[in-house]
Order: structure tokens, then C-alpha cells, then sequence
């Protein structure tokens, strides 16, 4: 008799938990707590995936020479994928960056996003310099200090009419017992 109760309440609590339950979030309350990296390079390969540009690239080589070359069909996912590492804009990171807001001449928004102190993550600060809701340059830090490996890179987007212009990353990286490794690579939109 007591295994019928006991079954018969563990039904009710489970069909307790399986009713209505609370309504969708509004879009609004998900609103971003940061700049949306990922909704920029997302919306920004889909147009150079549709204007299949000429991309001029410029390779810093080991031995200090630039490498120049011209490509003429990019998959813009794949070629903007190291600008996902700028991506604060996760629940987990929320209040472990303070904004600060400039507004320059000519209605240009320069939006800086610094990690505080004591917060563990990669990006160091990201800058997003916009006029209205255009982007015209972003810029981020992301570095990674550990026993085994140090690396640091920088990261800039450089836009024209809302469209991506030009890109570049440099960047150092250093293994435990090996040398420095020096790196740059810029790219220009034709």
C-alpha cells in the first residue's frame, strides 16, 4: 500500500513538472550583453559569399619577408573564423567586462569593452567603433598565459559601407622549450 502511494505521488510530482510551463523568452529579454561578434562575421560572409570578392593576402614570413597573394574564391566563414576568439558576448561573461562609451565627431560611437580585473578569459578588450548601426572598425586583443604556451594576437576589421574592407591579424606564440613565433597576415577586399 505504501509502494501505491509513494508511486502514485511520484506520478503526480512528474506530471506536476511535465504541465504548462513557463512561456518562451521575449526576444527582448535576450537582448545582447555585449557586441555581437559572431552576428557580424555571420552577416558579413553571407554578403562576400554573395559578392565573391578578390582577397589580396599579405603573409609576414619567418624570415621577416612579405608574401603576397591573390585569391579569388574564399569560403568567408572559414577565412573569418579566428574573429570568433574576440566573442565575449556569452552568458557566463556577463558583467566581467566594463563599457566604456565615446562619442567622436561626426556621430561615430567608439564602444571599448575591457576585462576586469581578476576575470579569466582570453579577450582583453574589444573595440567596436560604429556610425548608427554600421560598423566601421574592430579591434581585440586575446591572449593566453599558461605554464605550457603563451600567445597573444591581435585582431582588426576594418569596414567601408558596411561592407568588410580589409583584415589583419599579428600575433606572437611561445612554447614551453621552443623558440617565439612571430605571425601576420593581412587581407584586403577588392
Amino acid at each position: 500500500m505504501r509502494k501505491a502511494s509513494f508511486g502514485g505521488l511520484a506520478a503526480l510530482s512528474l506530471l506536476a513538472a511535465c504541465g504548462p510551463g513557463e512561456p518562451a523568452p521575449d526576444p527582448a529579454a535576450r537582448r545582447t550583453a555585449y557586441f555581437d561578434v559572431p552576428g557580424l562575421l555571420k552577416a558579413q560572409s553571407s554578403r562576400l559569399d554573395q559578392r565573391r570578392p578578390v582577397v589580396e593576402k599579405q603573409v609576414l614570413l619567418r624570415d621577416g619577408q612579405l608574401e603576397t597573394t591573390r585569391v579569388a574564391q574564399t569560403d568567408w566563414t572559414k577565412e573569418l573564423q579566428i574573429f570568433q576568439q574576440a566573442d565575449i558576448n556569452k552568458p557566463a561573461l556577463r558583467g566581467l567586462y566594463a563599457v566604456d562609451s565615446v562619442a567622436l565627431p561626426g556621430g561615430t560611437l567608439r564602444r571599448t569593452y575591457r576585462r576586469r580585473p581578476g576575470t579569466d578569459h582570453p579577450v582583453e578588450q574589444l573595440s567596436v567603433l560604429s556610425q548608427g548601426a554600421q560598423v566601421q572598425e574592430l579591434t581585440a586583443t586575446v591572449a593566453q598565459d599558461n605554464p605550457l604556451v603563451y600567445s597573444a594576437k591581435q585582431l582588426e576589421m576594418h569596414y567601408q559601407n558596411g561592407l568588410l574592407a580589409t583584415y589583419r591579424v599579428t600575433g606572437v606564440q611561445k612554447l614551453i622549450l621552443f623558440d617565439s613565433v612571430h605571425y601576420a597576415v593581412r587581407g584586403t577586399v577588392q
